[in-house]
């Protein structure tokens, strides 16, 4: 009886090792990148429209845009427009939840896509790099192929350029200031 629960520590002891070895080894693993799109995709011919929105249209679009794509994964998350933009989520772990947010500051780049340079995270009272939250997300998430998540750099990119819209339509970024709430697009109409 003595050498079963003998035994059956070590087995146990051994196993709790080998979760602990498995889950550093997991966070050693170098992180990949996303590859960026370049400058523009092709030159045409278009006629451009300016829109003007506010953070709230955005915000039903968004949450819009998620639901009707599918583009939860195992995890539930929403993304939000306040002064910055939030990513908040929840992530099950064993037989909880751990919740996470991270904000971003959101530029308009000059190619009319939109760069999102995290500013801070919280992950439940866990502190962990901000580059490894970043893949799991990017890992455990269904984004679109125009949202490229680099977690080296800490910033997501959200190419506009290969938003695909109907009738072959683009979208530029030409204002993103969500402290002002002063947001505007230029929605490009081929004229070819």
């Amino acid at each position: 009886m003595r050498n079963r629960w003998k035994t059956g520590f070590f087995t146990l002891l051994g196993l709790n090792i080998l979760v602990l070895l498995f889950a550093a080894v997991l966070l050693m693993i170098p992180i990949e990148d996303d590859e960026l799109p370049g400058e523009n995709l092709e030159e045409r011919e278009n006629v451009a429209f300016q829109i003007r929105a506010s953070k709230s249209d955005l915000n039903q679009m968004i949450d819009h845009y998620i639901e009707e794509e599918g583009l939860k994964g195992p995890v539930d998350y929403s993304v939000v427009l306040n002064d910055n933009v939030e990513l908040n989520g929840s992530v099950p772990v064993f037989t909880s939840e751990i919740n996470f947010k991270m904000t971003f500051e959101a530029k308009a780049l000059d190619n009319g896509d939109l760069l999102l340079k995290q500013n801070s995270i919280s992950v439940g009272a866990l502190k962990l790099p901000v580059s490894h939250v970043l893949k799991i997300i990017r890992d455990s998430y269904n984004f679109p192929e125009w949202v490229k998540i680099q977690p080296d750099d800490e910033l997501i990119y959200v190419s506009l350029q290969n938003l695909e819209m109907k009738s072959d339509l683009q979208v530029r970024a030409e204002t993103f200031d969500l402290k002002n709430d002063d947001i505007v697009f230029d929605m490009l109409v081929p004229v070819e």
